[in-house]
């Protein structure tokens, strides 16, 4: 009997375990919904995790009340803060990621996954990015583990959402501002990353593997370097590579640009006049656009001309003819072209376009 009793302990523990091992998929206590959102700054990704509250009902009586306390409150005894702020959702951290390092109102905060709160108060809320991530909403918060503070101004809203949210808006290149909404309030942050050195050192791996027997792939870190006129030596260094890979219209126009922002004009001519013969009709349309917005009007008319001599009586070279005659002030010229380069529209968009080319040729404007 007590051998009996001894196996039937054993197996109601063995079940026990069983069971909470084997725990099924259920929603979030509390009618909440779980979320992630997520959006690329430059190259940067940065993902939130949150579990979504509702309002339901409760509209003026969220904020500054025991749902969304002032400033910071004692989670005691059922955790170990004696104070913590809002954890900014419902039931588990919500969670914000960086793969680089960024700005946040201006503040330098690591790349790192971070426990998201927020202190509220109706002037002025305090965000925090605390380096524990893993607790279990904010009743084990220590203001110890925080990685930045920052002070935000929250935002009245006229109409109330129901589901907290949190969304990217006011996207730039290397810039986007992350809002939090609920009930009848928003509260932004900005976050702003380096594109330039995230790209560069992403550029510095990645070349640095298989990538870097690509002329391709080492022409598109030449060209960066070009565009945002940075690293320039660098950017050399990798268009030389790449041309050992292809001698083409790309590679060498790149190489072209990057000698001229060097210093080196006249290896920067050899360069251009070594490409200008391999470029294709877009190519050297592109690259004639590209003169006009380097405020080189005759040049780029030449390069408009040399295309419109390989590929005569074409669309695309009659709209480069209207462009560069019109970039050195020869309007009649252009509208010539622009007319001749009408009837040869391939679509409904490319004919507005050029009868609005038209237009402003006839009234004696620019149209580039």
């Amino acid at each position: 009997m007590k051998t009996f009793k001894i196996l039937a302990c054993l197996i109601l523990v063995s079940s026990v375990k069983i069971l909470s091992s084997q725990e099924l998929k259920s929603p979030p206590p509390g009618g909440n919904k779980k979320a992630v959102v997520g959006e690329q700054i430059g190259i940067t990704d940065v993902t939130i995790h949150y579990d979504r509250p509702g309002v339901k009902g409760r509209e003026g009586h969220i904020y500054g009340t025991g749902i969304v306390p002032k400033g910071f409150s004692d989670m005691r005894p059922f955790g170990t803060s004696k104070s913590a702020p809002w954890r900014a959702g419902a039931n588990e951290n919500t969670t914000i990621e960086f793969s680089t390092d960024v700005k946040v109102e201006g503040k330098d905060l690591p790349a790192g996954r971070y426990g998201f709160f927020i202190a509220y108060d109706s002037l002025e809320c305090t965000l925090i990015f605390n380096k524990n991530s893993t607790s279990w909403g904010n009743y084990f918060y220590n203001d110890k583990d925080d990685a930045l503070r920052v002070k935000v101004k929250p935002v009245h809203l006229n109409k109330s959402v129901e589901w907290l949210n949190y969304h990217f808006s006011d996207e730039g290149e290397s810039v986007a501002t992350i809002v939090m909404e609920w009930e009848k309030l928003q509260i932004p942050f900005k976050v702003e990353v380096d594109l330039v050195k995230t790209e560069i050192t992403d550029f510095r791996l990645e070349l640095a593997s298989g990538k870097g027997f690509s002329w391709q792939a080492l022409m598109q870190g030449a060209y960066f370097c070009a565009e945002h006129n940075t690293n320039l030596e660098e950017g050399l260094s990798w268009s030389d590579r790449s041309l050992l890979g292809e001698r083409n219209f790309q590679t060498l126009s790149c190489r072209s640009v990057l000698l001229e922002k060097t210093g080196k004009k006249a290896s920067s001519d050899s360069a251009m006049k070594e490409a200008l013969p391999l470029g294709s009709m877009t190519d050297l349309h592109q690259y004639g656009r590209t003169l006009i917005t380097m405020k080189k009007p005759a040049e780029a008319l030449a390069v408009f001309q040399m295309n419109a001599k390989k590929h005569p009586k074409e669309f695309t070279t009659y709209i480069g003819l209207a462009r560069g005659y019109s970039a050195t002030g020869d309007y009649k010229n252009a509208l010539v072209n622009a007319k001749a380069g009408l009837l040869l529209a391939p679509d409904a968009g490319n004919k507005s376009n050029v009868e609005g080319m038209i237009r402003k040729l006839e009234a004696g404007k620019d149209v580039n």
